[in-house]
């Protein structure tokens, strides 16, 4: 009996020592555990111990609205309301847009902070707790490369539509390709590969970003163009190093169509008789924006007779376009005002002579009315020859995935065929 006493102690006694031995070490992996356990943030703000509440704006809801839900009282609401005005105006809240209430996670449920989102990417945190503080935050948005590609059966917008990618690409490429293709004159079977940025906060969609390169197949010619920047200026370029833009734009408004072209013997649509018609005409609704073609000086913004409300530009010793049918003239423009390449100088309408509603562009070059859609644009300067071997490097990289992608026929135009 006293030897399995013995035993038992001396058993008692290797247990505690081993205990004692382990204890520092077990305690450090604790710590250790412990300390890459992260908190739960969001807009920064540590929420694991929180009730968080997110909804929209409602329609005519305001900022009191929604905080009177969640028992803030008047006064700490005019706080609010007051403090945070150098940062952001509580009467711009919209309709629609993202808010979040946190609050203590007991039966009080008292707010601690309030969010709205100003945008996908930018916020405004209204902190109540102990001092009313306003600060404006943002979220990290995640660039993510992608390629589409389609084939033309109706429109650039359409064929992007039908290949499930997002149409506003259409309007990138409209950009990138305003010197060098005329968009009114698309025809079926004009195809186009792009390599380009998709835009994610907290992985949902927020948009288009940057616009690699791409590759557009228009009446049987290819054209590349690639982004690269140099004295961090970015913009486009074609495979040989020339810019992509031009000393004029192909039109002067975006996405309509073609309603008559320059002739020298047209059948007036009102006069029924045959005359000159030195300009093209554009079918668009009423209000569509018409842009200034290229830089220049206004020589006339006015109404004038058939002509309704005309803005004649000048830009150089050479070269005068008129825009003729106005609804009403851009902000600021008159006789005299100097305007830039795309600037706003009208909006489409039916003023004068008029069936219905068009712009009639008319291009003059020393003085003679010639072909709008004719004109051959210089370009502007080309990659400077001090980065010409990082561009080619570029373009060999980007050119090479270009040629490599298949070009997804529209469904359309597959029936077709």
């Amino acid at each position: 009996m006293k030897n399995i006493s013995i035993g038992i102690a001396f058993i008692s006694l290797i247990l505690l020592v081993t205990s004692c031995n382990q204890s520092p070490s077990r305690a450090g992996m604790a710590a250790e555990e412990q300390a890459q356990i992260q908190p739960t943030l969001a807009y920064g703000i540590p929420i694991d111990s929180m009730l968080v509440i997110t909804e929209h704006v409602k329609r005519n809801q305001f900022l009191s609205d929604i905080l009177l839900n969640y028992n803030v009282d008047y006064q700490t609401i005019d706080i609010l309301a007051k403090r945070s005005k150098p940062t952001f105006d509580v009467r711009k809240i919209r309709a629609g847009n993202r808010y979040s209430v946190m609050c203590t996670n007991d039966s009080l449920k008292k707010v601690e902070y309030f969010v709205y989102e100003i945008s996908p990417t930018n916020y405004v945190v209204f902190d109540l707790r102990d001092s009313v503080h306003v600060h404006l935050g943002e979220k990290e948005i995640e660039v993510r490369e992608n390629t589409t590609s389609g084939t033309i059966s109706s429109s650039l917008w359409n064929a992007m539509v039908e290949n499930q990618t997002d149409p506003n690409l259409a309007n990138e490429l409209s950009e990138i390709y305003a010197w060098t293709i005329d968009f009114f004159g698309i025809q079926k079977g004009d195809s186009y590969k792009v390599i380009y940025e998709e835009l994610f906060v907290e992985d949902e969609f927020i948009g288009i970003g940057k616009v690699h390169a791409a590759w557009f197949y228009h009446a049987g010619h290819d054209f590349y163009s690639f982004y690269f920047v140099q004295d961090s200026i970015g913009d486009y370029f074609d495979e040989s190093a020339n810019s992509m833009r031009r000393t004029f734009l192909k039109a002067p408004l975006r996405f309509s169509r073609i309603s008559s072209r320059f002739s020298n013997s047209r059948l007036h649509p009102v006069l029924k008789i045959r005359r000159p018609h030195h300009g093209v005409d554009y079918a668009a609704a009423v209000g569509t924006p018409v842009y200034a073609i290229g830089d220049g000086v206004v020589i006339e913004a006015q109404y004038r007779g058939q002509n309704g409300r005309i803005v004649k530009i000048k830009h150089n010793g050479t070269y005068t376009t008129a825009y003729l049918h106005l609804s009403k003239f851009g902000k600021g423009i008159k006789s005299g005002v100097h305007v830039t390449q795309g600037q706003v100088i009208g909006y489409v309408g039916s003023t004068g002579l008029s069936t219905g509603p068009h712009l009639d562009f008319r291009f003059y070059k020393n003085g003679h009315a010639v072909d709008p859609l004719k004109v051959e644009s210089p370009p502007a300067e080309p990659v400077d020859s001090a980065n010409l071997d990082g561009y080619y490097q570029m373009v060999k990289h980007f050119k090479t995935m270009l040629d490599s992608m298949q070009v997804v026929k529209s469904s359309e135009l597959a029936a077709a065929q």
